[in-house]
């Protein structure tokens, strides 16, 4: 066969082959952990929804994210992208894991996103179950609220004076 007929067809599957190598490799550590990348990949998603705060699992490849108006989303890393997704908590349970540091999420509307979670701190994970389920409140907002009758009701010394401080 003539040299110049293999080079027409080597040449093109090598850079093929470069190709797919490149495709599926590993992303790096810090490619994993770059919550820029994950800001932007979720406002792309949901460009009407603002990010209060959001919390990244141990091995990087899951986002948990906390909206303004107290919804959760979800982030799941896809190597140069991620997938993303609102959580309606009443589609969801979450159990927690025995140490402590994660916990069990099933999405009935997703089974391929279910799966434990595990963070860098049990707080970390208590917080974010807590945005998922939908009754994470802020301390300020959860004032207790005294009714007229309540507050007549009460005992004296149970009421603060206005000159106490503390």
């Amino acid at each position: 066969m003539n040299p110049e007929i293999w080079l027409l067809i080597l040449v093109p599957l090598g850079f093929f082959g470069v190709y797919v190598w490149r495709l599926k490799r590993d992303p790096d550590d810090e490619d994993l952990r770059d919550t820029g990348q994950a800001i932007l990949d979720f406002s792309r998603a949901f460009p009407t929804e603002a990010i209060r705060s959001l919390h990244m699992t141990e091995d990087a490849k899951t986002v948990f994210v906390r909206l303004h108006d107290n919804k959760a989303g979800f982030m799941r890393n896809m190597g140069k992208h991620h997938a993303c997704m609102l959580i309606d908590p009443e589609r969801i349970t979450v159990e927690h894991l025995e140490t402590g540091d994660g916990f069990v999420v099933t999405f009935l509307d997703n089974q391929k996103y279910s799966g434990a979670y595990r963070f860098k701190s049990p707080g970390e994970a208590a917080e974010v179950s807590l945005w998922l389920l939908g009754s994470y409140l802020e301390a300020a907002e959860v004032e207790p609220k005294v009714d007229a009758d309540q507050a007549a009701e009460a005992p004296e010394d149970a009421l603060p004076s206005p000159s106490s401080s503390g």
